[in-house]
């Protein structure tokens, strides 16, 4: 689990704005404890590094975001035989989180 500051340090963004995704994102409900201090759980901080991709990198507004979030949640995973490899990105030695949410989409299909 990770505070709101880390969190905000590893996707680089500011603390507020972890606040603010909270109010637009429904899914992304990180844990409060006493004092109403924030821990994101795993679950927590992949989405909240998707959102940061999907609003940052790819340009999406917070409403595109919002559907685009909602359809690969109910979205079938892709077909294939075998899986791809997840691979370390060189720069950052991270699996990026598109590979991880595709893994967990395949998962979650093969125990259904």
């Amino acid at each position: 689990m990770l505070a709101i500051g880390e969190l905000a340090d590893r996707i680089g963004v500011p603390t507020h704005v972890l606040r603010y995704w909270e109010t637009r994102f429904p899914q992304l409900k990180p844990l409060q404890r006493s004092g109403r201090r924030r821990y994101y759980r795993p679950a927590d901080i992949a989405l909240a590094e998707r959102i940061h991709h999907l609003l940052h990198v790819q340009g999406f507004t917070v409403e595109g975001a919002r559907k685009a979030l909602s359809e690969s949640d109910g979205a079938a995973p892709p077909d294939g035989d075998a899986a791809e490899p997840m691979a370390a990105t060189p720069a950052t030695g991270r699996v990026p989180v598109e590979a991880l949410v595709a893994l967990r989409q395949r998962l979650a299909a093969a125990l259904r």
